[in-house]
C-alpha cells in the first residue's frame, strides 16, 4: 500500500518563542497535512540537544528536548503568565533557532512553572511507568548543571565514576534540581502524546528517528559504561565515523563511542530491547540511522584528528532484529540503508524484512547505473526528494 508524507523537524515548527514546539502551530500542521492527503508526518530525534545543537548528539537516548515544551500551554494552566511567556526572549531571526538564547531563557520559565506545580495522580502515574531511565538522566542533568555543565568525564572522581556514597550525597543536596528536571520530562510526555494522539485521529502516522549511536557526554555512557568500548578510565578506546569518500578526502570522524556487542549478546541485547520497546510509544514507525552499522561499523582510534586511519569491524548482524522481534513482535522500522552497500549489508536489510530508503537525487549520478531511478524501485521502500547531503529539491 503506498501512501506519502513530509519530514519536518518539530523544531522547524514556527511559534514566537524561537523554535518548534507542541503548540498550536503543530495542531495546525497536522491539519494541514490531512488538507493535502498525506498520511505520514517523519520528524528528527526528539531528545535534548547537547553540544552542537545536535538531535544526534543527545544528553539521553530516552528524554525528550524541554524546548518542545508549549509554553502557551503551560499560560493556559495557570503555571505561566502572559509576560512570563513574553519574557522567554528567543531571538531576533524568525527563521533560523537561537540555541544560545534559548539555553538561557527558556529555563527560566521552565523554572517559575515548575515552582508552581503540584504533584497529582497523574503525574505519579507518569513517574511509576518510567522508572529505569529517568533516575539516570535527572541525576546527570542535576550533576551536570551543580558542575558548571561540564562533561561527565571532568566531574569529580567519585561523581564520574558512580561512587554509591557520592551519588547519594548528590541526590541528598540536588533533590530539588532532580525534581525539575522530572517535571520538565513529564510535561514533554504528556504534550508529545497529546499532539501524537491528534495526529493518529486524523490518520496521520508519526514516523519517529533513533541514531544509532549515543553521545560520549550522555547519561547513557555515563551510567552504563559497560555497553561501550571504554578504557579503565572510562575513555573510549575507538570513536565511530565515515572512511573518506567523495563527500570527504580525510573521511567523517563523529566521535561517539561504539558498542561493545559482545557485551550486549551476552545480555540478550537487552538495552537495544529497552530502547526500541520504549520508542514505540513515541512513534508509529521508527528509522533507524546508519542501519549499515549493525553489520559491520567503522572503528578510528580515539584521539584521531581524522578518519582516515579507521578499520571495518563485525557488528551484531541479523541477529539483533531477530532477537527484537522474538521479543518485542513486529516493530514498525525503516532501515537507513544509504552509503556504500557491501553484500553482507543488502543481505542483511533483505532478511530483515524492513524497507529501505530511495533517494530520488542520488538516482542522477552519471558514473553508475543507479538503483535510486524510479524504475528501478523495489515494493518495501521509502522514497526521499534528497538528504541532507543534497541540496533541497527545489
Amino acid at each position: 500500500m503506498r501512501s506519502s508524507g513530509i519530514l519536518l523537524p518539530i523544531s522547524a515548527l514556527p511559534t514566537r518563542y524561537g523554535i518548534g514546539g507542541f503548540s498550536e502551530e503543530a495542531y495546525e500542521f497536522v491539519d494541514q497535512l490531512c488538507r493535502a492527503g498525506q498520511k505520514n508526518w517523519q520528524i528528527l530525534p526528539l531528545g535534548p540537544t547537547g553540544y552542537g545543537d545536535s538531535p544526534y548528539q543527545s544528553f539521553s537516548t530516552f528524554a525528550g528536548n524541554p524546548y518542545y515544551i508549549s509554553l502557551d500551554k503551560l499560560k493556559d494552566e495557570g503555571l505561566l503568565t502572559e509576560q512570563e511567556c513574553l519574557d522567554a526572549d528567543c531571538g531576533e531571526n524568525p527563521r533560523k533557532v537561537d540555541y544560545g538564547r534559548i539555553y538561557r531563557t527558556r529555563f527560566q520559565a521552565l523554572r517559575k512553572a515548575f515552582e508552581r506545580f503540584r504533584e497529582d495522580e497523574a503525574y505519579r502515574e507518569y513517574a511509576a511507568r518510567n522508572s529505569f531511565w529517568p533516575e539516570d538522566y535527572c541525576l546527570y542533568m542535576a550533576i551536570k548543571h551543580s558542575q558548571g555543565d561540564a562533561g561527565w568525564d571532568q566531574w569529580p572522581e567519585g561523581l564520574r565514576n558512580r561512587e554509591p556514597d557520592a551519588l547519594e550525597a548528590a541526590r541528598r543536596e540536588l533533590q530539588e534540581e532532580l525534581r525539575f528536571y522530572r517535571f520538565q520530562q513529564y510535561l514533554f510526555s504528556v504534550q508529545w502524546k497529546k499532539l501524537k494522539a491528534y495526529a493518529n485521529e486524523q490518520g496521520i502516522g508519526i514516523i519517529g528517528d533513533i541514531p544509532i549511536y549515543v553521545a560520549f557526554d550522555s547519561a547513557d555512557t555515563w551510567a552504563h559504561p559497560e555497553l561501550f568500548q571504554f578504557d579503565e578510565e572510562n575513555q573510549p578506546a575507538a570513536v565511530a565515523g565515515c572512511p573518506p569518500d567523495a563527500f570527504s578526502a580525510t573521511g567523517q570522524l563523529w566521535g561517539n563511542p561504539l558498542y561493545r556487542w559482545d557485551y550486549h549478546r551476552s545480555t540478550g541485547y537487552e538495552w537495544w530491547l529497552r530502547r526500541l520497546k520504549y520508542v514505540t510509544t513515541l512513534y508509529d514507525v521508527v528509522r533507524i540511522d546508519h542501519f549499515r552499522g549493525f553489520d559491520e561499523y567503522y572503528s578510528i582510534p580515539y584521539g584521531d584528528e581524522t578518519a582516515e586511519n579507521g578499520h571495518w569491524e563485525k557488528g551484531p548482524g541479523i541477529e539483533l532484529f531477530e532477537t527484537v522481534k522474538e521479543k518485542l513482535g513486529d516493530v514498525q522500522v525503516i532501515a537507513e540503508d544509504l552509503g556504500y552497500l557491501t553484500d553482507s549489508v543488502i543481505q542483511m536489510v533483505k532478511d530483515s524484512g524492513y524497507p529501505g530508503m530511495k533517494v530520488l537525487q542520488f538516482a542522477f549520478d552519471s558514473r553508475e547505473a543507479s538503483d535510486y531511478l524510479p524504475h528501478n524501485y523495489e515494493h518495501n521502500c521509502v522514497v526521499y526528494t534528497g538528504t541532507h547531503d543534497n541540496d533541497t529539491i527545489l
